[in-house]
């Protein structure tokens, strides 16, 4: 990242969850000002939007430099996203894998269509820094959390407004153990406990019993992943 970057804002995909607050933390330690965006799409687990203002308080409380930093949040909300999907993160269906190969929580063109209405608001406030969690190291198998979906977008943004967006995915090539450590490096165990306290990834919404990693069903495919980070991330913390 150049000096000028460094003096520069960028703009967060805020979802509530793990990676995107990894995430916020990794730009708030490299970015002059950082603003954060999130989108109501009728999710099941919508209530992750009513977790990040908690998040944004502990990060604030958390480092001082850091609530400097921090700047407007935004809300974007997209329903026709669930009205033409038909997926198990827009309907109250069971999550099972599609003849595709593809799990039923696979919501065609969401990362796309956050990255645009992300860019189409950086670019009315001046900002050319994007930053989002997206993973191809240990994921779903969702298509656009690739990085060649990336750096595809990244062109295509910048073409399509004249602006030269720069997309920064920091968690694309490490797993979810990798994440937690990343976590750690960034705000130590202050962060690493806010994340397990008040951060939400479970595709279900579920609230109600907590974990060693956080909140959830403790069995769809979210909870899955973030619980195998976890123990992966302690065994190698040992």
């Amino acid at each position: 990242m150049t000096d000028q970057a460094k003096s520069e804002t960028a703009l967060v995909l805020f979802s509530g969850g793990q990676d995107s607050t990894t995430c916020l933390a990794w730009a708030l330690e490299r970015f002059a000002r950082v603003e954060t965006i999130g989108f109501d799409y009728g999710q099941r687990h919508a209530i992750e939007l009513d977790c990040r203002a908690r998040l944004i308080a502990g990060i604030r409380a958390l480092r001082p430099d850091w609530a400097a930093r921090l700047g407007d949040g935004h809300t974007l909300a997209i329903p026709t996203l669930a009205e033409v999907s038909d997926t198990a993160l827009t309907r109250d269906v069971a999550i099972e894998m599609g003849k595709d190969g593809l799990p039923n929580t696979f919501v065609p063109g969401r990362n796309l269509v956050f990255l645009t209405f992300a860019a189409a608001l950086a670019y009315r406030r001046g900002i050319r820094h994007l930053v989002g969690g997206m993973c191809e190291t240990d994921y779903s198998g969702y298509p656009d959390c690739r990085n060649d979906t990336m750096r595809a977008l990244e062109s295509a943004l910048s073409l399509g407004m004249a602006r030269q967006f720069e997309l920064h995915t920091p968690l694309m090539w490490i797993d979810k153990a990798a994440t937690w450590k990343l976590a750690h490096d960034l705000g130590g165990e202050g962060l690493v406990g806010l994340i397990r306290e008040h951060s939400h990834t479970c595709y279900l919404g579920e609230r109600g019993a907590q974990h060693d990693w956080g909140f959830g069903c403790g069995e769809c495919p979210a909870c899955s992943l973030r619980a195998k980070g976890w123990r992966e991330y302690l065994a190698s913390s040992q």
